[in-house]
């Protein structure tokens, strides 16, 4: 089937647009982090604030930049979580971060395809078998013009190096840009580039903002 592209704005100077993954093309990890905590008694937010202790150096942001493999990751997170009261190996943790895929932003995905540049900047891991990545999220992740893996590259975001990264595999500068993540942190060195960032919240608000963002009638 032919897809058809209609504009709202004719003079958008956007030439890319670049999506997170998680928590955008799929939904936030932070939804199951919440059910673990509910289920085992944890306080609520009690996973995002072992991420957020030390966000560069934890345990988190070396698996991410596959300084440590998974097995190194279940002991060094469950060290940090009983550090701040509570056990929570990380074996546990890493199969909550595969989400369900949001079928509208694919779906905005393939229409800012047919118009523009694409690129998708995803803070992962190496071993995709621990997080539950299977076929279906790399068909999805063939869609894009250029992929960035934090676990392949050895930088994750907020690094701007690795937004300067994707703009020079696409060939575009960052004004020209525009960046969906559902994470504020990640959204401010974009913004700091000159992207249009947007902070996604939910699935309806991050395409009525892509649609505001880009011109086109998503």
């Amino acid at each position: 089937m032919r897809l058809r592209i209609e504009f709202l704005d004719l003079t958008s100077p956007v030439r890319a647009v670049i999506f997170d993954f998680g928590g955008v093309i799929t939904s936030s990890p932070f939804e199951a982090f919440a059910r673990y905590e509910a289920e085992n008694g944890l306080p609520n937010a009690f996973i995002r604030t072992v991420n957020a202790t030390n966000p560069d150096s934890n345990a988190w942001a070396r698996l991410e930049r596959s300084e440590i493999d998974t097995a190194q990751f279940d002991d060094a997170f469950r060290a940090e979580a009983l550090a701040l009261g509570h056990d929570v190996p990380g074996r546990n943790v890493l199969p909550l971060l595969a989400g369900d895929v949001r079928p509208g932003m694919v779906a905005a995905l393939k229409a800012c395809k047919a118009a523009f540049k694409t690129g998708c900047i995803t803070n992962n891991v190496a071993s995709e078998d621990d997080i539950g990545w299977g076929p279906s999220v790399r068909h999805i992740l063939a869609e894009f013009d250029h992929v960035i893996e934090s676990a392949r590259v050895g930088l994750r975001k907020p690094d701007p190096r690795i937004y300067l990264m994707m703009c020079e595999a696409l060939a575009v500068e960052p004004s020209a840009c525009v960046y969906l993540d559902d994470l504020g942190i990640n959204c401010k060195p974009a913004a700091a580039l000159g992207m249009t960032a947007i902070k996604v919240t939910s699935e309806d608000q991050a395409i009525k903002a892509l649609a505001a963002a880009t011109g086109l009638a998503l």
